[in-house]
């Protein structure tokens, strides 16, 4: 016996080495179809990719071989159905996750999320926010880093959320108005600097906690979908706006796009920190509703949460009622001047206004529809956010991005530690 291998089989590997050497390129779009949903089976996957069935049998494999996905080559055929089902595509239960880190006013969270924008393991919210950015991304870094600890998960990456501004490329934090951080801090260089100090493998990213909002729900959530999605949201404090456009994030030339906030609702209402009146973001954030509504906030919870138990256990109050009313009104009336603007196809709303628009929705669209230029007709949908802690997977979509991108790259840890939001 020489050992030569039987001419009959030749080619066969030199064939399936060009069959994944062509599929490479493929493997970071196919990898992002599993992730978002919309593929399934391989025989999706060898649609949306536009190769043959060997190439993206070939990808998929590939995908598995990294601990990314799984591949069901024995699925159940559904009922009434004829030929040889399509394998099944699945992201894989153990595979690598993101560190993810939420600030808000009331506190911080740190939490473990996979792919699929489904978080592993979570910290307890902490409602303590120093004023020294530092300290406050150090402690929350810290508490992501003892998840990794005690579940034994691999990790690629961090990424962080906040409610400000991010200014790119520096990753400064442009105006963290409620946070009594300093104007510019720079939270995804000092984010960096905590996520390397404690170990934790991968780059590190920062940006804005409704940006980040907006991208977890359009891949994964209730604007899964839109073309063009408007997302307003208002959590603790305060009420920020972002932009889907063409399935991409739109955040202007340098980061500080959509502040939807410091539009005027009410000329003559409450003094905003801008130095304006009546934003938006005074007059329909949780505060907003509480002193309407006559209560004062109390020790217990935070703003956000003692709006919505208001809305949603003293509703048929009168004086709740015309306070929910006059906060539907101001939104209302910042929608219909976004949407004339911007001519969305869909609106998702979070924090409090997803539960005024569970209050109220039919005023809530005849104030958008009445005020827009399209009138009733041209109504555009308004959707509630349907993913807990949207922010937080937004934040992991960020660090997600380079191995959505190129996963062999990503995973040989070539990204680097360059923190610019991915936009996708």
């Amino acid at each position: 016996m020489t050992g030569n291998a039987d001419p009959r089989h030749a080619g066969e590997g030199t064939t399936s080495r060009a069959r994944l050497d062509r599929g490479r390129g493929a493997l970071g779009p196919a990898l992002e179809l599993v992730h978002t949903g919309r593929a399934p089976t391989r025989a999706v996957l060898t649609a949306e990719l536009g190769v043959t069935r060997a190439t993206a049998g070939a990808v998929a494999a590939e995908l598995e071989a990294l601990g990314l996905i799984r591949v069901d080559a024995r699925p159940g055929a559904a009922a009434g159905s004829q030929g040889r089902p399509s394998h099944r595509l699945a992201l894989a239960d153990e595979g690598p996750v993101v560190l993810a880190a939420q600030v808000h006013a009331d506190g911080f969270r740190a939490a473990l999320v996979g792919l699929g924008g489904r978080i592993v393991a979570t910290t307890p919210s902490c409602e303590a926010v120093d004023a020294d950015p530092a300290k406050v991304l150090g402690a929350a870094v810290d508490a992501g880093a003892d998840l990794l600890r005690r579940t034994g998960r691999h990790c690629v990456g961090a990424g962080l959320a906040v409610p400000s501004a991010v200014t790119e490329p520096e990753g400064l934090a442009l105006n963290p108005l409620h946070l009594a951080w300093p104007a510019g801090a720079p939270v995804r260089e000092v984010f960096a600097e905590r996520v390397r100090a404690a170990g934790v493998s991968g780059p590190a990213f920062a940006a804005n906690d409704v940006n980040l909002a907006a991208l977890a729900e359009h891949r994964h959530g209730a604007g899964r979908g839109a073309r063009d999605l408007l997302c307003v949201a208002t959590g603790h404090r305060g009420v920020g706006g972002a932009l889907v456009l063409d399935g991409r994030l739109h955040t202007g030339s340098s980061g500080l796009a959509l502040e939807v906030g410091h539009l005027t609702v009410n000329p003559e209402g409450r003094p905003c920190h801008c130095g304006s009146r009546g934003c938006l973001d005074v007059e329909a954030d949780p505060l907003a509703l509480l002193t309407a509504a006559g209560r004062d906030p109390g020790p217990e919870g935070s703003l956000l949460q003692q709006a919505n138990e208001l809305i949603r256990e003293e509703y048929a109050d009168p004086t709740v009622r015309t306070a929910v009313e006059a906060l539907v009104d101001r939104l209302g009336l910042g929608l219909a001047g976004l949407v004339n603007i911007l001519n969305p196809d869909r609106i998702i709303l979070g924090g409090l206004h997803r539960t005024l628009l569970d209050a109220d929705s039919e005023r809530l669209h005849a104030v958008v529809a009445d005020r827009g230029l399209w009138g009733r007709n041209g109504g555009v949908p308004i959707l509630g956010c349907s993913l807990d802690h949207n922010s937080l997977v937004g934040a992991a979509e960020l660090a997600w991005q380079p191995v959505l991108d190129d996963p062999l790259r990503a995973l040989a840890g070539g990204t680097g530690n360059a923190g610019a939001a991915a936009g996708r």
